[in-house]
């Protein structure tokens, strides 16, 4: 009976060990639990700032980029404007100097009639050694 008596004892001491270390396990899981819980929740925080700070970004990227599409637009039309400015002003210009032009020609050529008019003998003259000198000066070549 004493054999028996000290199996008990020893069941029970063994079971007592067990449960101490079911306990020990238990309360390690339950802090491991925890820690991983924390962690994943700093994880996920961590992740959400950065996620955060990528769209702020994003977003800063893209009002920057409107802002200088606007600002190039506006350049040019502004552009486009002077351009239209400057060639009106050529075109203008171009209409004086063709006027201006055909003004001289009428007068040269006003001026030759009435030479003739006034010289005919020596404007034909000059008409004859004209022509015979560019005659001379072509017809070697």
């Amino acid at each position: 009976m004493a054999n028996q008596h000290e199996n008990t004892d020893s069941v029970i001491g063994n079971a007592r060990d067990v449960a101490q270390t079911t306990s020990r396990i238990e309360a390690g899981a339950e802090r491991f639990k925890q820690g991983t819980h924390e962690t994943v929740q700093s994880a996920k925080e961590k992740f959400n700032a950065a996620a955060d700070r990528v769209d702020q970004g994003v977003q800063n990227a893209t009002d920057a980029s409107a802002r200088a599409a606007l600002r190039a637009a506006e350049k040019a039309a502004e552009l486009r404007e002077r351009g239209r400015e400057k060639l009106e002003d050529v075109r203008e210009r171009s209409r004086e100097l063709a006027e201006d032009a055909r003004e001289r020609a009428e007068d040269a050529f006003d001026a030759m009639r009435d030479f003739v008019r006034e010289r005919p003998v020596q404007s034909l003259a000059i008409a004859l050694g004209t022509g015979w000198l560019l005659g001379r000066l072509l017809g070697r070549r």
